[in-house]
């Protein structure tokens, strides 16, 4: 998890903390809206992913609350209120989904990884 965290704070310019707290936003959201064995298996390959999931689960300010309260939750575009809300601009949601996704088909495959951008509308164009 740390060389996710590092990679994530370089690319998108962010502290650790607000990296950390994006990983485990779009983790949570991903278990939430996509497939279940390929999320757990991009789950099963980040060690750490769980703890960091477990500590990040709620969205970020009014942009975040506004999201959650839309049916469904508001989607990928639910998502990104809220990590907005946490902190992000539009560019750094755009860098850290992107450098994710990448360091998620390193561990976990681009099979398990083109699954889950297949099975969530919208997810492609971040990553």
């Amino acid at each position: 998890m740390e060389e996710l965290i590092a990679r994530i704070s370089a690319a998108a310019g962010i502290d650790a903390g607000l990296a950390t707290k994006a990983v485990g936003m779009i983790l949570n959201f991903l278990q939430k809206e996509g497939p279940a064995a390929e999320v757990s298996q991009l789950v099963g390959a980040l060690p750490g992913a769980e703890a960091v999931m477990a500590a990040n689960t709620g969205g970020g300010g009014l942009m975040g609350g506004l999201a959650g309260m839309m049916p469904g939750g508001g989607g990928v575009m639910g998502l990104g209120a809220s990590l907005m809300g946490a902190g992000l601009s539009m560019g750094q949601v755009q860098s850290v989904s992107r450098e994710m996704f990448a360091f998620g088909r390193e561990k976990a495959g681009e099979d398990a990884m083109g699954a889950i951008v297949g099975a969530i509308p919208g997810l492609g164009q971040f990553v």
